[in-house]
């Protein structure tokens, strides 16, 4: 019972990270934010939504400390600088935007890619088989 109530709390935290990301990117978009806390809320959200870390997570233990603990150190900061009632309204308009990510324009563009490459993949194997020279 311990075991799933820490992972419970594990998970909420998680979600409020999360959240707090999102918050963070619109408050580097508004215009009302500060220009300090609009570019270290910008860094902190690009490096968290960004595929590259700073340690590589390949590296055991290590590589994991930046997500643990400079990516929440990032947000106390940023969140910090930004003015309170700007953030409840940012963290409000992020819980609705991480309970609902659909992006059809997204989703049709991942199709059309994948539809492209399945396109060229099937011309490139009959030039290969089919009129390859004997």
């Amino acid at each position: 019972m311990k075991q799933n109530a820490t992972l419970q709390r594990l998970r909420d935290w998680a979600h409020l990270i999360k959240r707090d990301v999102v918050a963070l990117y619109l408050a580097a978009c508004d215009t009302r934010v500060p220009w300090l806390a609009k570019i270290v809320a910008a860094l902190v959200a690009a490096y968290a939504f960004s595929p590259i870390d700073l340690i590589p997570d390949f590296i055991p233990v290590v590589g994991y400390l930046d997500d643990v603990i400079l990516v929440p150190l990032g947000i106390l900061l940023a969140v910090r600088l930004v003015p309170d009632d700007l953030m409840v309204e940012f963290r409000t308009e992020a819980d609705l935007r991480v309970v609902k990510p659909v992006s059809r324009s997204g989703a049709i563009a991942v199709i059309a890619i994948w539809l492209i490459a399945a396109a060229f993949a099937a011309w490139w194997f009959f030039e290969l088989t089919i009129r390859a020279p004997s």
